[in-house]
């Protein structure tokens, strides 16, 4: 398919946060991480873990996550994340030393914890190492509270980012997120009275009865607190989600006019466009480096994913409530031996390992370093990717001799580019993927 054939359709067709993605995944030959690890680039690794529970499925919601866990789910769960802390740390150990750049907690919502059980999970990540980096937590309105923020900001946690999608509760409750706004302001003063160096805030576009005044009113509630960072996502309605379920349907014209003026709207006010979804303050200096596209990942947790540079492995993924529950009940009750090997994923051979590269380079600001490029793989990225030629003719990017980089026009379809890149092989497995 031509990108002129991409353009005719929805510009919305799948956030490429990752490649490729989950979908793709299936069960592996075991394969011990102490191998996994042993020759990767080690110095400048990413952790994250994953809290799979939250206080209420949103609508439009397919993260691997269980919402009102029952207590005992919840504390048999951290138990058995320390028994996988424990392997990970031992099989990394073994190929000798590593570090840590940056470290994520997210879910679900992990401040669904109360401050005794996050003072666990912040135990967990010291004990791999990675305490003293820039570490980034996800809350909500519901569950910003001050005893919690303290715990994280205080074990080292510098990035706070919040789900709200609306300031406007009609908006909110049509996604099955029953907030009230006086607690969304609530939970954005006790975030900047907890003092983490950035405070994120995700806005959501194309909401059932949203129209452009009520979307700037959710934009100028946001920039009241002059958030750091700022991330705009467009409504999807995915299969088995609430609204899936429901029948209900994003509308194109509707979500491009509210993304053009949540784009306008946030230049105007000094932030800086760093990706079709993630605005930054213009004056804010940017995080210390993470290159995805270079630096593995260790992912612990139910539903966490790892990568290195031929490998992504996790557990297994849904979006069905009955399939999560099923999927982690299984996973507490793994035993060690489990968790010291990686059975279910995706082998990335060395074009997989290009083409990787060059998507998650291409849909951020800074573009695809074309030197970079062939200093890593030794190829020349337009010879082995003749498609990228035609993105140019059509507005969506410009080259000059050191990158290919999107334009604004081109961030703006980065939902329908990121696809459009993706492999035969993996778009046939994505296809083939029986979603439950």
């Amino acid at each position: 398919m031509t990108i002129a054939e991409v353009l005719e359709a929805t510009r919305y067709q799948s956030y490429i946060y990752a490649y490729p993605h989950k979908t793709a995944y299936r069960p592996l030959s075991s394969r011990p991480l102490r191998d996994v690890w042993a020759n990767e680039r080690r110095g400048s690794l990413f952790l994250y873990v994953h809290i799979p529970f939250c206080e209420q499925r949103c609508g439009f919601c397919n993260l691997f996550t269980r919402p009102v866990p029952p207590e005992d789910t919840i504390a048999a769960y951290l138990a058995t994340l320390a028994r996988q802390v424990a392997v990970v740390r031992r099989a990394l150990d073994d190929g000798g030393a590593f570090a840590f750049a940056r470290a994520a907690i997210g879910g679900g919502t992990p401040t669904l914890l109360d401050a005794h059980q996050l003072e666990r999970v912040m135990a967990l990540v010291d004990e791999m190492g990675a305490s003293r980096v820039p570490m980034s937590v996800e809350t909500s309105p519901e569950t910003a509270l001050p005893d919690r923020l303290a715990v994280l900001v205080g074990g080292g946690a510098d990035r706070i980012s919040m789900g709200i999608q609306s300031f406007v509760e009609a908006e909110a409750r049509a996604v099955n997120r029953p907030q009230r706004t006086a607690d969304v302001h609530a939970a954005l003063r006790a975030i900047r009275d907890a003092n983490p160096a950035t405070l994120n805030v995700d806005l959501m576009y194309g909401l059932p009865g949203q129209t452009e005044a009520t979307w700037a009113s959710s934009l100028h509630g946001a920039l009241e607190y002059r958030p750091e960072e700022i991330y705009l996502y467009p409504l999807y309605v995915r299969p088995l989600t609430t609204l899936g379920r429901k029948g209900a349907r994003a509308v194109d014209a509707h979500r491009v006019a509210l993304y053009e003026q949540g784009r306008e709207t946030l230049v105007e006010a000094g932030y800086r466009q760093i990706s079709m979804r993630m605005f930054r303050r213009g004056e804010f200096p940017a995080a210390p480096v993470y290159a995805c596209q270079d630096d593995g990942m260790v992912g612990l947790g139910c539903g966490a994913r790892s990568y290195t540079r031929a490998l992504h492995y996790s557990t297994e993924w849904a979006v069905g409530a009955r399939s999560i529950r099923d999927i982690i009940d299984r996973w507490i009750e793994r035993d060690d031996a489990a968790f010291a090997v990686a059975d279910y994923g995706f082998a990335l051979d060395a074009t997989e390992q290009r083409r990787r590269w060059l998507i998650l380079s291409l849909l951020a600001d800074e573009g695809l370093d074309l030197a970079g490029y062939h200093a890593k793989f030794g190829g020349d990225a337009h010879t082995e990717f003749p498609e990228l030629a035609e993105l140019p003719p059509h507005g969506l990017a410009v080259r000059d001799a050191a990158t290919l980089r999107l334009t604004p026009e081109g961030l703006a379809h980065a939902d329908a580019i990121g696809p459009w890149l993706a492999s035969d092989a993996v778009r046939a497995r994505m296809a083939e993927f029986a979603l439950t």
